[in-house]
């Protein structure tokens, strides 16, 4: 009798139906962007605002790619090479959509042989061809004004860029180009502050002797590292001047594109380490206390969101 009862139950147990596979939720496909940075070191990630924007202000659904660099001009840029090499990042599949920042100006200026552009020819030409070619290439075109120098005369800032950022500013106007006039942004703030205030924008203290190379590897298999050429200077950006006109890009990137707000984060452009010219020793505590209360206070999500 046992047998028969033991054989009925495990037929009744093979009969029973398995329960059926739970059901996996839908994968939404990801819209990410990208944003290509194009310039001069003015925008590059040593000596301009680009790596603090790339690292401070983009959502992780916004592709960062500084190709500025230092030394270029609306013309040498694309006769080494970057241009092409910023084309086919515009041309990458799989973004939503593409944003190329283009901001020039600073070499284009007279006197830097193999750089220098003619300000009424040649200077406008260069800037519609990156527009054009951007827009062929299936990407979305944003013009900068080029970032004030900090050289001040009588107390005002001596903007010897002006001709250059009005050039901007007209093929902007004719090619219905988003426009960020960081020019103009940049000028206000300095007039408004003053030269002191301007002077901890630089990468190094005004009276802060320039750091000494470093030692050379001896082994014949050890490469060396890439060398940081810092100095003190009004045009090129320190970690400050770099983080603060980063933050005035995110503001006035969101204002220009709307469609790029909601991949920027914003953070409140902060004052420079000190507001006197010779803050010696002092320089780097301060710059590395207020980038930690940042971050600190990006964490616990109150100084930094989504611009809105």
């Amino acid at each position: 009798m046992l047998p028969m009862l033991l054989a009925i139950a495990f037929a009744a147990g093979q009969a029973a139906p398995a329960p059926a596979p739970a059901t996996a939720p839908p994968v939404v496909p990801i819209r990410a962007s990208k944003v290509v940075l194009v310039g001069d070191s003015t925008t590059s990630v040593s000596g301009g605002w680009g790596g603090s924007f790339c690292a401070e202000h983009v959502t992780s659904f916004l592709a960062c790619v500084n190709l500025a660099r230092g030394g270029r001009s609306s013309g040498s840029y694309r006769a080494e090479g970057s241009w092409k090499l910023a084309l086919a990042e515009m041309q990458t599949p799989g973004f939503a959509r593409t944003w190329v920042v283009i901001q020039f100006g600073h070499n284009d200026q007279p006197g830097k042989p193999g750089r220098s552009t003619d300000l009424a020819t040649e200077f406008p030409a260069n800037l519609r061809a990156y527009v054009t070619e951007t827009r062929a290439a299936g990407a979305i075109p944003i013009l900068v004004t080029p970032l004030s120098r900090r050289s001040y005369k009588g107390g005002r800032i001596d903007n010897d860029l002006a001709p250059w950022a009005d050039a901007v500013r007209r093929v902007a106007r004719d090619m219905d180009v988003p426009l960020v006039d960081l020019n103009a942004l940049t000028v206000a703030e300095l007039d408004r502050n003053g030269e002191a205030w301007a002077d901890g924008f630089a990468q190094l203290p005004r009276t802060a002797a320039a750091p000494s190379p470093a030692a050379r590897a001896n082994e014949t298999n050890d490469m060396p590292f890439a060398e940081r050429k810092l100095s003190f200077d009004r045009t090129h950006l320190g970690r400050a001047g770099a983080d603060h006109v980063a933050a005035l890009m995110a503001r006035a990137l969101a204002r220009a594109v709307p469609e790029m707000r909601p991949t920027l984060y914003q953070t409140q452009p902060a004052p420079p380490p000190c507001n006197k010219s010779d803050f010696g020793s002092a320089s780097l505590p301060v710059q590395v206390v207020a980038r930690t209360a940042i971050v600190l206070s990006d964490r616990l999500g109150s100084l930094r969101a989504p611009v809105r």
